[in-house]
């Protein structure tokens, strides 16, 4: 955690506030742009620390880099208090750090099982932490967890990061009345696949593709209209949903049709 960054440039102080985990690259950092465009201000955090300069030259008065490892509590709790006394309240907390691998059955590996748990769930429930006691004490903000379609179903490849998608959907579904009735907004966002650095290592097609830049757009529409789920594209989103619906058998009928060889 480092606030040094964020003081050496003047930060325009007019307009919300947004905190984004994940904002050096693929969705993060074009989200962090186009909230900048619809005259936001940004606080972008990511362990990348190059990443997070390069992104706040993009807009010097809007962006400030809060370098974060988000599987450590202790650090998420004092940067989210010195962005709050940097910069001001907190509007608004997209939670989009996280990663993925693809794994398989015949090579089920624990190990890496418990790091992606502790990044894509862990890491996202210690900012939620801090969000959420933040917020409700306000009685206001607004909360974005960004989770994955590839939490609707069990997909053949994605067992570990399928299995960390699906808690935070979860996750997000039972806090949500509670948050709401505090008077704090709650939005799960799930998209499918985009042009990431993540996505880049997949050597299998790709349905139904966009780009960084569409899912900011579509994310950012998203917030602004209120809905508890924003979830794209509408053909993959529909296609995993009808999945999800089906008996087991005719359902494993269709993954199987996924299956690589070893």
């Amino acid at each position: 955690m480092n606030a040094e960054h964020e003081t050496k440039s003047p930060l325009d102080r007019t307009g919300k506030l947004a905190w984004i985990t994940g904002a050096s690259s693929g969705i993060g950092r074009a989200l962090a742009l186009r909230l900048v465009r619809d005259g936001w201000r940004v606080a972008a955090s990511a362990r990348n620390v190059e990443a997070l300069d390069d992104l706040v030259r993009e807009a010097p008065d809007r962006i400030a880099s809060y370098p974060l490892d988000i599987t450590d509590p202790e650090a998420v709790k004092a940067l989210t208090q010195a962005i709050t006394t940097v910069m001001g309240p907190i509007d608004l907390a997209v939670l989009c750090a996280g990663t993925y691998a693809r794994d398989s059955a015949s090579h089920f590996d624990s190990r890496q099982l418990a790091g992606m748990v502790e990044l894509n769930i862990m890491g996202t429930a210690y900012c939620l932490e801090a969000m959420i006691g933040n917020m409700v004490g306000r009685g206001s903000g607004h909360i974005a967890v960004v989770s994955s379609v590839s939490g609707y179903v069990g997909l053949p490849g994605a067992a570990h990061y399928g299995a960390t998608k699906a808690a935070l959907i979860n996750m997000c579904e039972a806090l949500y009345p509670e948050l709401e009735a505090k008077g704090v907004r709650l939005s799960l966002v799930n998209p499918g696949f985009v042009e990431t650095p993540l996505t880049a290592r997949n050597d299998f097609p790709m349905p139904f593709l966009i780009t960084a830049d569409e899912a900011a757009d579509h994310i950012a529409r998203g917030l602004a209209s209120g809905r508890f789920e924003i979830a794209f594209p509408w053909k993959m989103v529909l296609s995993l949903k009808i999945l999800r619906l089906l008996p087991h058998r005719l359902r494993f009928a269709l993954t199987r049709r996924m299956l690589r060889k070893d």
